[in-house]
């Protein structure tokens, strides 16, 4: 599909500012870049006409790629810090990518209708838990280990992986309430970000190079043009986010990126279902 050279920058510039704030909300708020970066791409694919078989296909795996680079140089500052809980990553991540190859399989057979109903149900949850969700609460003093690990972590991996998401969006929260600080959840979850995204991004590569209706320039399910803009922006901006977190209250900001994911999870659902 060939694009006027107006549209094809305004197309740039939007990917460019996705990426950037995808970043900040990334560091500011400890959610993956990918509960944003999966709903903008669905608008550019949407707007430019893409068949809707594959449409959600596409930017999910999109999204999952996008987090293998910004998780890598995530983890990387956070470990020079001393901030990852490394036990608990080594422990779950087994699971959590045996988790995330099951959600390729999974996603692979679904319609794209279901994807965007999926992502609209779990990300409305994200956002009561973001708006509602409190640091003092607990439900164990520390990260299970062994089956009850595996218990937890693999259906993590599952769900992110049919979200597009890393591992910060249901990472942190489960690791805060088994009593883990903040700082080493958001930590630790880079880790489990790497964890999904590296075999989810391989696996939607090679379960797309067969599969027709596909954008132009996609290897796989993933767009690379869309990937080569946002990647930049979010290693770039994310450590923006830190610094804005750790110099003002974020709560406030918090409650509006709920409400804002509230919305987008419901206009999602209603896509889904043909509204």
């Amino acid at each position: 599909m060939t694009l006027p050279l107006a549209d094809m920058l305004a197309l740039v510039a939007f990917l460019l500012f996705v990426g950037g704030a995808a970043g900040v909300l990334a560091g500011l708020l400890g959610v993956g870049g990918g509960i944003v970066i999966v709903p903008a791409l669905f608008a550019v694919f949407s707007a430019l006409g893409h068949p809707p078989e594959t449409l959600m296909h596409v930017c999910v795996a999109t999204s999952l790629a996008t987090i293998v680079p910004t998780s890598l140089r995530s983890l990387a500052a956070h470990h020079r810090k001393g901030a990852v809980d490394w036990s608990v990553l080594k422990s779950w991540a087994p699971f959590m990518g045996a988790g995330a190859l099951l959600g390729v399989l999974a996603a692979d057979r679904l319609k794209s209708a279901s994807l965007m109903l999926i992502f609209g149900a779990l990300a409305f949850l994200v956002a009561l838990w973001m708006a509602l969700g409190r640091a003092s609460w607990r439900i164990g003093e520390a990260p299970p280990r062994g089956w009850k690990g595996a218990a937890l972590s693999a259906p993590m991996g599952f769900a992110s992986v049919l979200m597009g998401i890393g591992g910060g969006t249901f990472g942190v929260p489960a690791l805060t309430l088994f009593g883990l600080p903040v700082h080493r959840a958001v930590a630790t979850a880079a880790g489990f970000g790497l964890v999904i995204a590296v075999p989810a991004a391989a696996g939607f590569v090679l379960s797309g190079l067969a599969v027709e209706n596909r954008p132009d320039f996609a290897l796989g399910y993933v767009h690379l043009p869309a990937f080569a803009i946002i990647v930049p922006m979010t290693v770039l901006f994310a450590p923006v986010g830190v610094k804005i977190a750790h110099s003002m209250d974020p709560r406030p900001l918090k409650l509006l990126f709920a409400l804002f994911l509230a919305a987008t999870a419901l206009n999602m659902a209603r896509k889904a279902m043909g509204g």
